[in-house]
């Protein structure tokens, strides 16, 4: 790699572990063995880290310049505290590569985010390091916080950290944490990861020096005394030297000693500062300031191309971003969005803080007036939505799956009792693949489909896709439309938008009348299900369904299934409790229609990350598991009846 796409001197042409350039990162197995280190070979360590992590991530695809820019605070962090006794809670985890790699993990970086490799996130059950299991944002304080509690409770001498991002710190999750914190008598250290802004280096060199005299024991000592002798003089002088440098009141006010912000890439600070803050009482507040991507200058030019990347040549980067020729369901719902808005100049758009993910980028541009992100705030982003549907508005809310779980009760008591007009465009329905079980969408038919008011729809394709956005705006009522992660079966998408008959589903394909004394199977898929069951149709001689509607469910082509057939087959990208194929079995005892069903979805488990086909191969989804699940039913059915 030439030495400008790395902004180190060290390069990354071989394989890990196997060149000179890891020859310190190689004797560090555990923090333990980095903790014996000399204090100035921590910039080595930390130049080949970051390149480990820059050569691994090319090869295994992850989350790239969030762990670039944690690189010098994750060696402080193990080199200072006595982990895993001191409890380190990293808030997401997109942060965590490098924690894995000096956690005896390094070897396993090779099958990262794949079948049976680490995941991508930090996880109790891998690894004593991970002391509290995230994905999500913003639940690291919380989390700290009861370890912290539990420590005093129990009489252990533990130090307990959260660090946590600027993004994280939108959520009122973490204020509620702060809040809480500050009022308890409880030893806690905050890390504000700050990579939104960066420090000159006037300024920075004065808030080190200033960190460390603060953070210092003759600092605490002296304001102690100080308060004492000197009284309100002392106290005024301390507030007047902070307030100038800092931008802590908030944290102050909220009952934490507040400390920073300092350049979070420079080890000379963060080592020191640490040092002094885990001899502090009581909650401390570290503000520190990290560049996204730091030392990989593509990176740090393009952070959010980098966030989260597939595999790509370390050398030459990414090149051409990250399509694929073929338009995702996101891209979909993005350009949807943006027609939609053309047409009417009520229709709005409101991300929680997912503007590339769900594919509002676009749309931003088109329509900055009518674009809101609201950051990482999932419950405010669905009543946010809920006061636009009263003043006529039409609001689109995109989310993932995963992440509208956190609105529920926004979403049952502010929008379905009011039954107010919005949409919920709800992307990484279903297995996502290498994110793993806290990012599948797996529940979201079960917990929609039992709301009064609510229409949900499952797009099988692409072009359905568009126009069930196109009827869910429509209806007037709260509407969901679940799509997966990545590209469909490649859909013609007409530009002209036609609602569909709601609560109706369509045949796809009929058995044939030749199979004599053959039982007569139906396929009753939803969504992204149509696919595999067209496919194990043609094994099967069934009849597939394309239902379209999980809630309201046609009934009427479930009765007329059930009354032609001997076997029906649900089949859905979601969990088996309580979700589509459970509506179709509560429809049948509705009409008191008795019919062999063998219900196909997501098994009462959490599903590991992995490649999506092998995911969904692991539950029988994919056309091998659903041929041999029927032929099994279809055996037993036999032998029952003799």
């Amino acid at each position: 790699m030439p030495e400008n796409v790395l902004g180190s001197t060290l390069t990354i042409e071989h394989s890990a572990l196997n060149s000179p350039m890891y020859d310190l990162l190689k004797t560090i197995n555990y923090p333990r063995e980095l903790r014996q280190l000399d204090e100035r070979q921590l910039k080595r360590l930390a130049d080949e880290l970051r390149a480990f992590l820059v050569e691994s991530v090319s090869q295994t695809g992850g989350h790239l310049s969030s762990n670039l820019g944690t690189v010098e605070l994750t060696i402080a962090l193990h080199y200072v505290f006595d982990t895993p006794h001191d409890r380190i809670i990293w808030d997401v985890g997109h942060q965590t590569y490098g924690h894995k790699v000096l956690t005896g993990r390094r070897e396993g970086m090779k099958r990262m985010r794949m079948w049976q490799g680490l995941s991508g996130f930090p996880r109790r059950e891998e690894s004593e390091y991970d002391t509290f299991g995230t994905a999500h944002s913003s639940t690291s304080i919380s989390a700290a916080l009861g370890m912290a509690v539990a420590s005093k409770l129990a009489a252990v001498e533990r130090h307990v950290v959260a660090v946590i991002g600027d993004g994280a710190m939108t959520a009122g999750m973490a204020f509620e944490a702060l809040n809480n914190a500050g009022a308890m008598d409880v030893d806690l250290l905050v890390i504000l990861n700050d990579n939104e802004m960066s420090i000159s280096p006037p300024v920075g060199a004065l808030n080190k020096h200033l960190a460390k005299l603060m953070s210092g024991r003759f600092y605490t000592a002296a304001k102690r005394a100080g308060e004492k002798v000197l009284g309100e003089l002392a106290k005024r002088a301390e507030e007047h030297v902070k307030g100038m440098v800092t931008p802590g009141t908030l944290f102050e006010e909220l009952g934490f000693n507040y400390i920073g912000p300092i350049d979070g890439h420079d080890l000379d600070a963060l080592v020191p500062t640490l040092r002094n803050m885990k001899e502090l009482k009581g909650p401390q507040f570290l503000h520190i300031v990290t560049r996204k991507g730091a030392g990989y200058k593509l990176a740090e030019a393009d952070p959010v191309l980098y966030h989260g990347v597939s595999k790509f040549d370390a050398s030459n980067g990414i090149v051409g971003g990250k399509s694929s020729g073929k338009l995702t369901y996101t891209q979909v719902f993005g350009n949807w969005l943006c027609d939609m808005a053309a047409l009417d100049e009520r229709l709005v758009g409101i991300t929680p803080a997912m503007r590339e993910g769900s594919g509002l980028v676009r749309f931003a541009e088109e329509y900055p007036e009518r674009y809101f992100d609201v950051g990482i705030a999932e419950q405010h982003a669905m009543t946010f939505a809920a006061g636009l549907a009263c003043e006529g508005y039409k609001p689109v809310l995109a989310i993932y799956s995963t992440f509208l779980q956190r609105a529920y009760d926004q979403l049952i008591h502010d929008v379905q009792i009011q039954n107010l007009p919005i949409v919920l465009a709800i992307d990484r329905a279903g297995l996502v693949g290498a994110d793993g079980a806290t990012h599948n969408g797996s529940f979201d038919l079960t917990y929609l489909r039992c709301l009064p008011g609510m229409t949900v729809m499952t797009p099988s394709d692409e072009n359905e896709c568009r126009q069930m956005l196109f009827t869910a705006l429509q209806m007037g009522t709260p509407a969901a439309v679940r799509y997966p992660r990545g590209t469909g079966p490649g859909a013609d998408i007409l530009q002209e938008m036609t609602a569909l008959p709601v609560g109706k589903g369509e045949i796809r394909r009929r058995r044939s009348d030749s199979a004599n004394g053959a039982k007569k199977v139906a396929l009753v898929a939803f969504g992204s299900m149509l696919r595999p069951a067209l496919e194990a149709a043609d094994e099967l001689d069934a009849t597939v369904v394309n239902m379209r509607f999980v809630k309201p469910l046609d009934e009427a082509l479930v009765l007329e299934l059930a009354g032609s057939h001997d076997l029906l087959v649900t089949m859905e990208e979601n969990v088996v409790m309580g979700g589509a194929g459970s509506a179709v079995l509560e429809a049948l005892e509705r009409a008191r229609r008795c019919v062999p069903v063998l219900q196909l979805g997501l098994p009462d488990r959490f599903i590991d990350q992995g490649d999506p086909g092998i995911q969904l191969a692991s539950v029988g989804l994919d056309k091998e598991g659903i041929v041999r699940s029927v032929r099994e039913r279809l055996d037993q059915l036999t032998s029952m009846n003799g």
